[in-house]
């Protein structure tokens, strides 16, 4: 199964064609790996600092509160108890890492899975190249409304980072740009529209072989 993609530039006029190759989509599996990849993804971005105090480390409570006996009362060696209001946690949470280990024939096959969904469902566009004659925005809000994305959520992949680019689209908060080398599957489905330079779009194919 292939894909034949149009090429627009940033006027929105159509200036070729991008056939996608067969090895680059797949539509028969991959939801769980999908699933597996996202829960990865969401994991890895909690801290993981929530911390509270045991009994042994918060202060005070180094003397015996009152007499063993004859106080008519529980005895207690430590105002620190975890019973005690102001004592120690018992089973709170402690610094750790909530990352997730997902092989990478499964990422591979989650990224082709989400991919294959966003080009069936017209959500990926390739341009030829995306330049800017400078850093200002207006620029890039003329090309996403040019493209009819100006109402859409966008993700914008390129080979490398520029300098015009990067200033231009920073202050965009409906606009993500990334490195066709970082575009990940939560942000495939995140966003409504991915949009693609051809230079992009083949550096993340080669991921998905």
């Amino acid at each position: 199964m292939s894909k034949v993609l149009d090429i627009l530039n940033c006027q929105g006029v159509r200036v070729g064609e991008y056939d996608l190759p067969e090895t680059a989509l797949e539509l028969e599996k991959g939801e769980q790996a999908v699933h597996d990849a996202v829960v990865a993804f969401l994991a890895g971005l909690r801290a993981g600092t929530a911390c509270t105090k045991t009994r042994g480390e918060v202060r005070g409570g180094g003397a015996k509160p009152f007499r063993q006996k004859g106080m008519g009362r529980a005895r207690a060696g430590s105002s620190r108890s975890p019973v005690w209001v102001g004592g120690g946690v018992i089973f709170g949470p402690r610094p750790r890492s909530f990352a997730k280990k997902v092989n990478k024939k499964v990422m591979t096959l989650a990224l082709k899975r989400a991919f294959s969904d966003k080009v069936v469902e017209g959500g990926v566009t390739v341009l030829d190249s995306f330049t800017l004659p400078d850093h200002k925005t207006k620029n890039v809000a003329a090309t996403l409304k040019n493209l009819k994305m100006d109402d859409n959520t966008v993700l914008l992949a390129v080979p490398e980072f520029e300098e015009t680019v990067l200033c231009a689209t920073g202050n965009m908060p409906r606009l993500a740009l990334r490195k066709a080398e970082s575009v990940n599957v939560y942000e495939l489905l995140r966003y409504e529209k991915v949009l693609f330079t051809k230079d992009a779009l083949d550096a993340f194919i080669d991921r998905l072989a």
